[in-house]
C-alpha cells in the first residue's frame, strides 16, 4: 500500500462513520438486547453463544459462528486485506481472494452494513482456546505432550490479531460485546474484570478499542446515580476511565459524560459529532 497524506476532511469523515467499542457487563444485564437500539437495516449481528433467544423479534439479520477458524473467515471479510499480513496466512489477499469467491452471498450482505455488534468476544476466546489446544504450537516438540503455555501464547496471537483486524475494517462500526464479572480478593476488596480466556487479551483490548463501555444497574442518590449491582433497576452505561465506581471504561472521543443512557445508537452519535456541533450540543 502506497504511503499517502489523509486531508483533515477525509480524517473527520472516518471518524464521523466508525467507532470501535468494547462493551462489557455482567450476565444478564441485557447486553445482547441493546442491539434492538441500532438501526436494524445497517446492523450485523455476530451470534459467537447462541444468545440470539433475548432478542428473536429483532428484524435485523445475524451469522452464527461456531468456530475460530469460521471467526477469523468472517473478520477477514469484514475488514479486506491486510497488507502486512504473511502472503500464505490470515487476512493475506489470497485468503481475502478465496473466501470472496466462496461467499459472494457474504460479500453482498457485508457492503450494506456498517455495524458489526459481535456478541460475545469472552465467546470468541473460549471459541480460540479449543482451536488453539489443537495446533502444533500447543504441543512441546520434546515430548509431544499438551503445552498449556504454547495454546495461550497462540490465542492471544490470533484473538489480538483478530481484533486488530476488525479495528481497520473501512468503514464499519464495530462493537464486542463481553461478560464482566465481579472478583473479591482475600482481602474482600471487589473489583470488575473482563470475562475472557488469557490474560494478554483481556489486558491489550482497551489499547484496540476507541471506546470501553461498561453497561451495569444503577439507582437514583439524589441527583447522582449510584452503582447498584443488586437491586438497580436503571441501565446506564459507564464510559469514561476516572470513573467513581472503578469500572472499566475509556473515551477518546472525550464528548461521553461519567455515564450515559443504555442506548448505543444515541451513543454513537454523540462520539461521532463533528467538533462544531458537540460544541453547540448538536448531534448528526
Amino acid at each position: 500500500m502506497p504511503l499517502r497524506i489523509v486531508t483533515a476532511d477525509e480524517r473527520l469523515s472516518a471518524v464521523a462513520n466508525k467507532t470501535t467499542m468494547a462493551l462489557f457487563g455482567p450476565s444478564g444485564v441485557g447486553k445482547t438486547t441493546l442491539v434492538k437500539t441500532l438501526p436494524h437495516e445497517t446492523t450485523l449481528c455476530v451470534d459467537l453463544e447462541a444468545g440470539m433467544k433475548s432478542v428473536q423479534d429483532w428484524p435485523g439479520d445475524s451469522i452464527p459462528i461456531r468456530c475460530f477458524k469460521d471467526a477469523i473467515d468472517l473478520a477477514c471479510l469484514i475488514g479486506g486485506v491486510n497488507p502486512a499480513a504473511d502472503p500464505n496466512g490470515f487476512f493475506s489477499e489470497a485468503h481475502y481472494q478465496h473466501l470472496t469467491a466462496a461467499h459472494p452471498d457474504l460479500v453482498r450482505l457485508l457492503t450494506g452494513k456498517s455495524i458489526v455488534f459481535l456478541d460475545s468476544i469472552t465467546d470468541l476466546t473460549r471459541q480460540a482456546m479449543a482451536w488453539a489446544k489443537t495446533r502444533p504450537e500447543a504441543f512441546s516438540e520434546k515430548t509431544g505432550k499438551p503445552d498449556t503455555r504454547g495454546a495461550y501464547g497462540l490465542l492471544a496471537r490470533e484473538v489480538i490479531g483478530l481484533l486488530k483486524h476488525l479495528q481497520h475494517a473501512p468503514g464499519k462500526t464495530t462493537i464486542m460485546v463481553g461478560i464482566l464479572e465481579k472478583v473479591t480478593d482475600e482481602f474482600g476488596k471487589v473489583t470488575w474484570q473482563p470475562q475472557m480466556e488469557g490474560g494478554k487479551a483481556a489486558r491489550e483490548l482497551p489499547g484496540i478499542v476507541d471506546q470501553v463501555v461498561t453497561m451495569g444497574l444503577f439507582s437514583r442518590d439524589g441527583d447522582a446515580w449510584r452503582h447498584d449491582p443488586e437491586r438497580g433497576t436503571e441501565r446506564r452505561f459507564v464510559c469514561t476511565a476516572a470513573n467513581s465506581f472503578g469500572l472499566p471504561a475509556k473515551d477518546r472521543s472525550g464528548r461521553l459524560s461519567e455515564t450515559e443512557p443504555a442506548d448505543l445508537a444515541t451513543l454513537l452519535r454523540k462520539i461521532n459529532a463533528t467538533s462544531t456541533n458537540a460544541a453547540k450540543g448538536v448531534t448528526p
